[in-house]
């Protein structure tokens, strides 16, 4: 598709002439050409008739869109800058002296006008200033025309056939040059922007992705294993039309497997290169060649042009481009603002060359040679021949150092090092590798080589903190990896994308919360890197904030224990159906079927292990248990009358429960089903399971009915994004919970519960208690399955004692459930690893 004859003048910032189609796309509305227009116009009177320099702060959201757009169009140089990276926006401040700063907040932008007017020489044709790849928050800045601008992006639409009735997810920073040429292109086309700063990991944005019908996504090379982890080549996307790479090389092999992939599944892939300095793009592989020559960088795009310069001593050249995209040239300091054009095509520093079929191919960089022992090494041959071996590898050094080369994943360096050494030609004390979890990667998922260099300074470990409570922002990596036994955590991760759930979801929360202060309801939803840039904590007072699912875990298991000694009577076992039906649908429901049913195998597993294990302990040291019990069965084959074979109840039924969701998810239409409709899906469960409330039907059976409405309930709760929907949810609560029981204080304490789910974001402990009650919640069922043996102990001492007692049993209990895995796990590694020492070769 090539540009429409009537918008080859168009420009990106001529938002009205496209009236009422929808111009932004997000989980909560639409937004008309026509409305953008309207909100751009009045932000470019705030800026005023004065042309001056502007820093925006940008994060992907509408405000920032509309403030980006009133910049451009009213002809005020910007400065854009990620807004997550604070110490990056007061450095460039304090470079440039901007006379806006633009930030975004709480749904508003916030302009603080430093000073009236200018104070700065700003050439006419300067329109945007961005940091170069990697350099965030460097003065070295890229200096941008708005005709830079413009062309680049019909280029872009151009080539990728942008229509109107297309529509981008806006997978990538703002602030990021590959993320802005996304914006650029499809509003210069009239097409749709589905604004979202989730992540690819996160279930929510593939449900935002369907739900706004988004037709295309950007990717970095990164992405491509996050959509790995997520199963995203087996995702049901009807809309998706193609998928857009950059922000460096995608593996050839990678490559070829995506391609085929998009062929199958009915989408394209295109491979992209290019640069800050060319505004974005200067090359594309069409997606019909991906396969075939995947290790390409394909084409100029349209308007633009290559050509290979000789390099003495290589055998290939440098790339050089040629285009109306190409920048006016570097800021280092404020007085270059005053700079016109001072370059006219772009040396790429990439050697390349162009094979027979006309397709140009990059083999290495210029830059990337150290001398080594008087030999000249190339560090990407050096990783081609470590990718060779299957092994990812980034390599770094200096002339002095030798090479310094980190390695992803388990390894044998020693002989890694051989063999480069060997093919090389270097001296073995010049080779140093290192074995780690994930290379060091920048937030735009290129290779982070600093940290690659800084992998062979002398490090020594730091001591864990004695007191948990000293945890800081450093710590936040550590505390997931402890609390998830997931060794292999990165930035990027999530609580939901690395497999958390309800179990270890209260010992991580309450760890956070000591390191990061008050945490945001949504906090197991954002990344590692986000939680670990959160703002220190405030010194705390005489009272924390917990989340109300770890309360009130933590006050219904104490008040269970209460009960069956007969302290005090306050029953609220139901209660945590609806706080386990709360915690399904936050954890369970992401990722693909296949990984959701394998959450929901592990989330059993964990439930069903030390259950079986602990009542087979009991039926062996009393009389009061049957082998139905140790099987869970006892609500099935068991007596109707109330014995001592009912004490696990609640285990069973939640076991029951669980077993049918996952049944029920495990249906392929029902899947997608609820994907597309999270929260009527959940009120239809509801409905659904009312019916034995209400005796409309008899299942046969006397629990598990009527304790499934109350985790539907609880799920419904988890769904309720919206103040109608949450008011929907508590009104179902109140009508339907009073009566069952015929025991109205049971039937308050379910309502309140359910109340405080759904509208308290946190309750007030004690400080002193913070993390008792974590532990509270965190040993729930292991509190509630030991306390029918400890509890008859310790009551002819004292009804007080037999409570307090069974406390530390159960959460001693929890602690050992959590080490043994973790313990047979390093077992089988230091076993596996000796293993395979003895039957390595010797030298």
């Amino acid at each position: 598709m090539s540009l429409d004859p009537d918008l080859s003048e168009a420009t990106f910032t001529d938002l009205i002439r496209y009236g009422d189609r929808p111009a932004i796309l997000t989980a909560g509305g639409v937004l008309s050409y026509r409305e953008l227009a309207a909100r751009v116009d009045d932000v470019v009177v705030r800026l005023g008739a004065e042309r001056r320099l502007v820093l925006l702060a940008a994060r992907n959201d509408v405000d920032t869109l509309v403030a980006y757009l009133a910049a451009i169009s009213a002809g005020h140089p910007l400065l854009l800058v990620p807004a997550d990276k604070p110490a990056a926006v007061d450095s460039l401040v304090a470079a440039y002296e901007p006379d806006v700063v633009l930030r975004t907040s709480d749904g508003a932008l916030e302009l603080d006008e430093r000073w009236p007017g200018t104070r700065h020489d700003l050439h006419p044709d300067l329109a945007l200033l961005l940091s170069t790849s990697g350099s965030t928050g460097s003065p070295k800045l890229v200096r941008l025309s708005r005709r830079n601008l413009e062309e680049n992006a019909r280029s872009i639409a151009q080539y990728l056939g942008i229509g109107p009735d297309d529509r981008a997810a806006t997978t990538l920073p703002f602030s990021y040059c590959y993320g802005l040429s996304v914006v650029n292109s499809y509003l210069l086309q009239g097409a749709g922007l589905v604004l979202t700063d989730l992540s690819v990991v996160d279930p929510c944005f593939w449900d935002v992705f369907r739900e706004r019908g988004a037709t295309s996504f950007a990717a970095v090379p990164y992405s491509f294993d996050l959509l790995d982890r997520v199963g995203f080549a087996d995702m049901d996307l009807p809309n998706l039309r193609y998928v857009t790479q950059a922000g460096g090389r995608l593996a050839p092999e990678k490559v070829r497997s995506w391609a085929e992939t998009g062929q199958r599944r009915g989408w394209d892939l295109f491979v992209m290169y290019g640069a800050t300095e060319a505004t974005a793009r200067m090359a594309y592989l069409p997606p019909d060649l991906a396969a075939e020559y995947p290790g390409t960088i394909g084409v100029p795009v349209p308007g633009g042009s290559f050509r290979i310069d000789p390099v003495d001593g290589l055998p290939h050249g440098e790339l050089v481009y040629t285009g109306p995209n190409v920048m006016l040239g570097y800021a280092e300091s404020l007085e270059d603002l005053a700079l016109g054009r001072t370059i006219d095509e772009l040396r790429t520093g990439d050697l390349a060359r162009r094979n027979a079929n006309g397709l140009y191919e990059v083999v290495g960089r210029k830059s990337r040679f150290v001398k080594i022992a008087g030999l000249r090494v190339d560090l990407g041959q050096v990783e081609q021949i470590l990718s060779g071996m299957g092994v990812a590898a980034a390599a770094t050094g200096s002339d002095d150092d030798g090479l310094v080369i980190a390695v992803e994943g388990e390894h044998d360096t020693a002989l890694l090092t051989k063999v480069l050494v060997s093919d090389l030609g270097l001296p073995r004390a010049s080779v140093r590798l290192h074995a780690a979890e994930r290379l060091p990667r920048l937030p735009t998922g290129k290779i982070d080589y600093p940290a690659v260099r800084g992998l062979a300074a002398p490090k020594t470990a730091p001591p864990a903190p004695e007191d948990p409570r000293r945890e800081s922002l450093a710590d936040v990596p550590r505390i997931f990896a402890e609390c998830l036994d997931r060794p292999d955590v990165t930035p990027t991760d999530t609580f939901v994308s690395l497999d958390g759930d309800s179990l270890s979801y209260v010992a991580l929360s309450v760890r956070l919360e000591a390191a990061l202060g008050r945490l945001p309801a949504d906090w197991h939803l954002q990344t590692v890197g986000e939680l670990s840039r959160r703002g220190k904590p405030r010194r705390r007072g005489l009272v924390s904030f917990l989340e109300p699912s770890i309360v009130l875990r933590a006050v219904a298991t104490i008040c269970i224990v209460a009960a069956h000694v007969e302290l005090f009577t306050f029953h609220t076992a139901h209660l945590l159906f609806v706080v386990a039906g709360f915690n399904f649908a936050r954890f369970q429901l992401t990722g693909t079927r296949s990984a959701r049913l394998r959450r929901h195998a592990r989330s059993l597993t964990k439930i069903v292990v030390p259950s079986v294990a602990f009542i087979a302990v009991a039926y062996l040291l009393t009389d009061d248990y049957s082998i139905a019990n140790i099987f869970l069965l006892n609500g099935m084959v068991g007596p109707q009358e109330v014995t001592s074979e009912w004490h696990f109840w609640f285990v069973e039924m939640l076991v029951y429960v669980l077993i049918a969701v996952t049944a029920l998810l495990a249906v392929p239409w029902l899947d997608r089903l609820e994907r597309r409709a999270p929260f009527a899906f959940a009120l239809g469960l509801v409905a659904i399971t009312l019916l034995s409330r209400y005796d409309i039907v008899d299942p046969g059976l006397p629990k598990p009915l009527p304790v499934f409405w109350l985790f539907a309930l609880g799920w419904a709760v988890a769904r309720a994004d919206g103040t109608v929907r949450r008011l929907l949810v508590s009104a179902l609560a109140v009508l339907t919970v009073p009566g069952f029981f015929d025991h109205p204080l049971r039937e308050a304490t379910i309502v309140v519960g359910l109340l405080l789910l759904t509208w308290v974001p946190a309750l007030p402990v004690p400080s002193v208690l913070r993390r008792v009650t974590g532990w509270l919640a965190a040993a729930s069922l292991y509190i509630y399955l030991t306390h029918w043996l400890v509890y008859p102990v310790l009551l002819p001492i004292s009804p007080v004692l037999a409570v307090v007692g069974c406390l530390p049993v159960g959460v001693g209990y929890w602690a050992l459930c959590r080490w043994l895995p973790i313990a047979f796990a390093r077992w089988r590694r230091r076993t596996g690893s000796a293993g395979s020492a003895m039957k390595a070769p010797t030298a």
